[in-house]
């Protein structure tokens, strides 16, 4: 890595820009520049900068000096950094940074033994989905409100299309018809409730989120739709009557101990009936940035692990019928929501502060750039229960 301008080392501040450049040489390949107050500038790489990180104050000189991902990250929500220019090669920049918070790793997987399973997926739950249900839709499609990854046939799309082709396929996938009775694990918005229930299929909704339940029985009345909505935690939930179908969209993330999920499944699922899901995914299980174990999905929220969760299958009754990758396509949904989000800038930061839109700005980018640059995965997958199987 070059570096076009860098002033004689007069400075604490200009030895700190010295030891960045010196770090980052060769690893990493986006030129960018650095602007301190007092127009010091520094660049770095080869051509005209695709970013430009604005540092407002010593804090944010000092986080940039640890290239740490997690100081970098709160100095930027706290508004000690700035950037302008493409955001997608800003958090390209990561992959430099070192991100070793063992003490963070270690109480996210300790902690549901601690304050007790149930209490702290209820916890974890609130911490992202308890904002304001109006700050999501800001950035999720207004028509669908789904979020998990869409499903484009052409990068081109809108996100709605895509967003309903998915839906569609979830519906296809289980062979549902009016009248058929399906489990929606953690409804969110109502995307699949809705889509399901204008069918004519009756939607029983879970959710530990009092937003999201608020919201679910607001549209349910409105809509008239052949649903019910109860808050319960999916592995404490009951029927008396098994369902034909039970859809998980966007929530294995929340539910990493697959062998209950997949006892579960098998005491609420009839014979014959089949299982969809769809998922973010990371090859190792617990693998997650320290920011997004901090500030987006806290405790023990886990990528879904495909390997790890067909070796649990496998122990089952259940047969898989078919795994989807999803990659590029959640990629082009975060990006719509990242895109999505900034159009709202405004509207966001007058209601709910800058702060949030900052912490959410971060999230959807780098989410966007990991399943781009294969640092993610996603995945659709379909289970059906044999009709000579017994539950477990």
């Amino acid at each position: 890595m070059g570096v076009f301008h860098l002033p004689a080392s007069t400075t604490v501040y200009d030895r700190i820009l010295q030891r960045i450049q010196k770090q980052l040489v060769d690893r990493v390949k986006t030129p960018f520049e650095i602007r301190l107050w007092g127009d010091r500038v520094y660049r770095f790489g080869e051509g005209e900068p695709a970013v430009d990180i604005l540092v407002h104050d010593r804090k944010g000189l000092a986080a940039l000096g640890r290239l740490d991902e997690l100081d970098i990250c709160e100095a930027y929500m706290a508004g000690s950094l700035d950037v302008v220019g493409d955001m997608m090669r800003f958090v390209g920049l990561r992959g430099a940074l070192s991100d070793s918070h063992p003490m963070n790793y270690l109480w996210r997987r300790i902690a549901p033994w601690i304050v007790g399973r149930f209490t702290a997926n209820r916890q974890a739950i609130a911490a992202h989905y308890e904002f304001d249900n109006d700050f999501y839709l800001e950035f999720l499609d207004p028509m669908t409100r789904c979020y998990s990854q869409a499903v484009f046939e052409r990068d081109d799309e809108t996100l709605e299309t895509a967003q309903s082709r998915k839906l569609n396929f979830a519906i296809d996938a289980c062979d549902l018809k009016p009248g058929d009775r399906v489990l929606d694990v953690g409804g969110g918005w109502g995307s699949f409730t809705e889509h399901a229930g204008r069918r004519g299929i009756q939607v029983t909704a879970l959710t530990i989120s009092h937003q999201s339940e608020r919201f679910m029985k607001d549209l349910v009345r409105r809509r008239q739709l052949p649903a019910r909505v109860l808050n319960q935690d999916f592995l404490r939930y009951d029927s008396p009557k098994p369902f034909d179908a039970i859809v998980i969209l966007g929530v294995m993330e929340h539910l990493p101990d697959y062998p209950a999920v997949l006892k579960r499944l098998l005491r609420l699922l009839k014979p014959g009936g089949r299982v969809y899901l769809d998922a973010s995914a990371f090859r190792e299980k617990y693998v997650k940035p320290t920011f997004v174990s901090r500030y987006i999905f806290p405790g023990d929220h886990s990528y879904f692990c495909l390997h790890d969760f067909l070796a649990a299958a496998a122990k089952t009754p259940l047969d898989v019928l078919a795994v989807y990758n999803d990659r590029h396509s959640y990629y082009l949904t975060c990006k719509a929501w990242a895109e999505n989000l900034e159009a709202a800038r405004d509207e966001i930061i007058r209601r709910w502060g800058e702060a949030l839109y900052r912490r959410f700005r971060l999230y959807l980018w780098g989410s966007a750039f990991a399943f781009l640059n294969r640092g993610m995965e996603a995945y659709r997958v379909v289970l059906e229960r044999p009709r000579e199987a017994t539950a477990h």
